[in-house]
């Protein structure tokens, strides 16, 4: 199933950084493993993810400010 190998992709991707990602960013390195994947439907995983426990995730700036993701086990 597609969505099984982009949560999969997103947990390799956020959890081989040493830094915080924008979404963006993740956006980008998705699309070149997993192929065209909308920008909406990788927000819902990512926050499915983050509910889940799985990775760490905070909006960060004011009006149209950006998500950032990282590691569940690195601290803020």
């Amino acid at each position: 199933m597609k969505e099984d190998d982009l949560s999969r992709q997103i947990l390799k991707i956020v959890n081989s950084s040493n830094a915080p990602l924008e979404t963006k960013e993740v956006h980008e390195k998705v699309r070149i493993d997993v192929g065209e994947v909308s920008r909406s439907k990788l927000m819902y995983r990512l926050n499915n993810l983050r509910a889940e426990g799985e990775i760490r995730g905070k909006y960060v700036g004011s009006g149209k400010g950006v998500w950032i993701w990282w590691k569940s086990e690195v601290s803020e």
